[in-house]
């Protein structure tokens, strides 16, 4: 009998800009903003970056039934790390809140800068004439703006939500969501420097399943010419997890420059220094609590491919790979002076159940 299992879905992992880059899409280009559901139905969603857009547009399609209605799921608590624009320049455009049957509860902190409801000002602000055709007013659904400092722990449902400050230019929370399924930890946006900052950062991860830290820049670039902008590497990240005990880091708010192999070769790096290691890309789903958790495997099968691009491939495997291992595929080519084989060299991207029972659907970009 399976247990209860958290589900974590990554929809912008960008930082900074979004970008369409074709040598960026492997990652995806959205800026920030992550859904978490645990298994007492309660939805949470981490910042509201470009990536916001996707989510509701998945939520309110026509193949979303009963969640395009307003029956599940019509309460939602969004967790906002803080102001810059990548993490609150999705909301324009999240289609949900245009309709009166949902509800969302805002949660982030009082900007001293701003002062009281700091976060629906920003929200106003940035849809205000002339920046936006339409104002606030024209979502309909209900909203409630809570005001959440560094230290405070608070409950939803079953769920224990601790925030902490994080060293960032303006202010920024760091969220440790403690659910029946597992413990996520969303740390974006933090540099490392400040001896408090640093301690409370590492209580926040202490024995996290899922650690997402920003990994930004290298860590030639934090120690020069990116010091002070308010970002990590995948080394301190690396360290951060060790320090902490966290089970599983995953590398967050990709640069706007760094193109895919570039990414490949952080995470090729951080791996090297610590096990459980990931990129996040968009669309990559992590489940917490599920017996068939483990993406770890090796293996060689012969297999028939599906369904073919000259970008990449959808085939049926009976054994799992890893999420983001590079993979080697061989093809048989029928030719005038017998057969010849083909490779190609990619990196998985998605893992589905197979509607062959027995298999998976392993998506992989090819990379040459």
């Amino acid at each position: 009998m399976s247990g209860p299992v958290t589900k974590l879905s990554f929809w912008g992992v960008r930082g900074s800009t979004p970008t369409v880059d074709p040598a960026t899409w492997r990652y995806g280009g959205n800026t920030p903003c992550l859904e978490l559901t645990a298994p007492d139905g309660t939805q949470f969603i981490l910042d509201c970056g470009t990536g916001l857009r996707v989510l509701g547009s998945r939520w309110t399609a026509p193949a979303a039934g009963v969640i395009a209605s307003g029956v599940r799921n019509p309460e939602t608590h969004i967790l906002v790390t803080h102001y810059h624009w990548d993490h609150i320049q999705g909301v324009p455009f999240f289609a949900p809140l245009y309709s009166e049957n949902n509800a969302f509860h805002f949660y982030s902190f009082r900007s001293k800068h701003l002062g009281r409801d700091s976060l629906k000002q920003v929200f106003e602000t940035q849809m205000a004439t002339p920046y936006f055709p339409v104002n606030m007013s024209a979502m309909t659904a209900k909203k409630k703006f809570m005001e959440v400092s560094g230290g405070d722990s608070f409950t939803i449902g079953e769920n224990k939500i601790t925030a902490r400050y994080i060293n960032h230019p303006q202010g920024c929370l760091g969220y440790r969501i403690e659910t029946p399924g597992g413990t996520v930890v969303y740390a974006t946006d933090n540099e490392p420097g400040d001896p408090q900052l640093d301690h409370e950062l590492r209580e926040l991860a202490a024995g996290a399943d899922i650690f997402i830290n920003d990994a930004q820049y290298t860590p030639e670039q934090l120690a020069s010419t990116r010091q002070g902008w308010g970002h990590s590497s995948w080394r301190e990240g690396v360290k951060v997890a060790r320090e902490a005990g966290a089970k599983t880091l995953v590398l967050f708010h990709h640069d706007p420059d760094a193109t895919d192999r570039m990414v490949d070769g952080l995470l090729r790096q951080a791996r090297e220094e610590f096990d459980s290691v990931f990129a996040a890309s968009e669309g990559m789903v992590i489940k917490l609590g599920s017996a068939d958790g483990t993406l770890e495997t090796h293996m060689q099968e012969e297999t028939v491919v599906r369904d073919l691009a000259l970008q990449g491939a959808l085939i049926s495997m009976q054994h799992c790979p890893r999420l983001q291992s590079e993979l080697q595929i061989t093809m048989e080519t029928p030719g005038v002076d017998g057969p010849k084989a083909m490779k190609m060299r990619g990196y998985v991207v998605r893992i589905e159940t197979s509607e062959e029972k027995g298999h998976s659907a392993v998506g992989v970009v090819f990379t040459e």
